[in-house]
């Protein structure tokens, strides 16, 4: 139960965001109380044992971290750190038929090397560089931007000062820059990708949404780096809450909030265990699951497209490219049938209403950067954890019949992983107390019904840029407008990862929308 009948702030949801929110605003004085629908916090952030009888603890649902501000880390004092990757990624392909592939990682020189061997010379390596020299200094001025408030386009710009990037990347379907940039097919599928993390579009789509999901992948950190959380994910979680308890704000589990009323000026949150009053709202869920709260009309409809897969092996597989070893080609990103001509077949063919003939995927081993998940017995014995993304996922093709379509789509795309190896996965998969292999899968419904995000969006809804739309006057509007945290209820406030600079595993969203009460007074 909660211990008071009013707060200054109630948050509804208990995930990164909302914890984020939490901490700041407890620390200000301001008393804060949390309702998580689960018996636990952390949301989609999160370590669990998912193999039963079986000592490791994997991030089940998001697995690496590059949007969490160094900022956010400090200022609440959290326990947590994260590690980078030796190796950026490695794609398998076949040249001349000839099992190869493309390292990016131990050095400029030895990718250099890479580059040359797949492509035949230093064209691609020199556009690679160039490329991701621009995208860096993109990084360093944007991702600053991102805790303060919401600048206006015009501003965003200015900021940016490189009038040809600007346009490239915020005003032209990001497929004409790549195709623009680099020849080879493999390497303009690598750059892709980043385009495509939970997003269902092609590389000329005119929406732009394939552009907002890839600035938001090269901006992070002000680096584009993507970290091994220490621990897992839920080693964040954990010291999100410690450190909102510690400051004072008071988190209820199991608690799930039915509704809630706003006049503008205060407000009262339904919940399982009755009705809170509050001066503020802050809403860490889905701009979907906030309408349903309100008893308003619900936004557009959101669509997740990727396929989540955890694995425990007892050794990583041997690879056909003899070329590279096992333990860096997984340490990074281990790009599956993500050719730059893969991709929009596989897009099309998603849009046409059908699963894949080649599933698009990606993989990396938390466990070869960050072994502390893993239980010393099987450390000693040299097991390792396989994160799996799939693309071209859309949750539409899973309606008809779900658990049947997930379990079809999985063999797909292990079956392609199969084409590049050695030997075949399962024969590495590790096995639970029950006898049964350790992989499990998620499609968008399951990560709807199990997470609440709509549709299966890791994102909430569309990613925006992030600027202030000329409509929304954040500059002289209120202050919820100026942090991108806005509802139409002046005392409701979203901040999840639908709001405009959320996304991710950031706390930025939990950021702003503090920052907007603390502003308000």
């Amino acid at each position: 139960m909660p211990e008071r009948t009013s707060y200054d702030a109630v948050i509804v949801g208990g995930g990164h965001n909302g914890l984020v929110a939490a901490a700041y605003l407890a620390r200000a004085g301001r008393s804060v109380l949390v309702l998580e629908r689960l018996d636990h916090t952390g949301g989609a952030a999160v370590s669990t044992r998912a193999f039963a009888g079986v000592d490791a603890r994997l991030s089940r649902y998001s697995y690496l971290v590059s949007l969490l501000p160094p900022k956010i880390v400090q200022d609440l004092g959290l326990r947590f750190a994260v590690r980078k990757r030796t190796v950026s990624s490695y794609t398998p392909a076949v040249r001349d038929g000839r099992p190869t592939g493309l390292l990016v990682g131990g050095g400029e020189a030895r990718t250099r090397t890479a580059f040359a061997e797949l492509t035949g010379s230093d064209r691609e390596f020199t556009a690679w560089q160039r490329f991701y020299g621009s995208t860096q200094r993109l990084a360093e001025r944007v991702f600053p931007t991102l805790t303060g408030p919401l600048p206006s386009r015009a501003a965003l710009r200015a900021t940016v000062d490189d009038d040809a990037l600007w346009h490239a990347l915020f005003e032209r379907p990001l497929g004409e820059l790549v195709e623009e940039t680099f020849t080879d097919d493999l390497v303009r599928g690598v750059v892709l990708t980043d385009a495509l993390i939970g997003t269902f579009a092609g590389a000329h789509d005119p929406s732009l949404r394939q552009n907002r999901c890839f600035l938001y992948h090269v901006i992070g950190g002000g680096t584009g780096d993507w970290d091994v959380p220490i621990g897992g994910m839920g080693a964040l979680t954990d010291a999100l809450a410690d450190a909102a308890r510690r400051a004072g704000a008071e988190i209820v589990t199991d608690c799930a909030v039915t509704g809630i009323a706003t006049d503008g000026h205060s407000a009262e949150v339904t919940c399982d265990q009755g009705t809170v009053g509050a001066r503020r709202v802050l809403v860490n869920a889905a701009p979907r699951e906030l309408a349903r709260l309100l008893g308003e009309a619900p936004p557009p409809p959101a669509e997740g497209a990727q396929l989540k897969v955890n694995m425990l092996l007892t050794r990583l597989p041997r690879l056909r490219d003899t070329g590279v070893d096992p333990r860096e080609a997984f340490s990074g990103t281990f790009h599956i049938a993500e050719g730059y001509r893969q991709l929009e077949d596989a897009y099309q063919q998603a849009a046409a209403g059908g699963l894949p003939v080649s599933p698009p995927s990606e993989i990396y081993c938390h466990s070869l950067t960050d072994p502390s998940i893993l239980g010393a017995d099987l450390v000693r014995q040299g097991y390792q954890t396989l994160t799996l993304f799939g693309l071209h996922a859309p949750a539409r093709l899973f309606t008809a019949d779900n658990d049947a379509t997930r379990d079809r789509l999985l063999a797909a795309t292990l079956a392609e992983l199969d084409t590049h190896l050695a030997e075949p996965l399962a024969g590495c998969l590790a096995h639970d107390a029950d006898g049964r292999p350790c992989i499990e899968a998620r499609s968008p419904l399951d990560l709807d019904r199990e997470l609440g995000l709509p549709g299966g969006n890791i994102f909430h809804r569309d990613l925006a840029f992030p600027y202030a739309e000329p409509a929304d006057d954040a500059a002289e509007g209120t202050a919820p407008a100026r942090w991108g945290v806005a509802t139409t209820h002046a005392n409701v406030l979203l901040c999840g990862a639908g709001a405009v600079r959320g996304g991710g595993v950031s706390g930025i969203p939990g950021h702003n929308a503090a920052m907007a009460v603390l502003e308000e007074g």
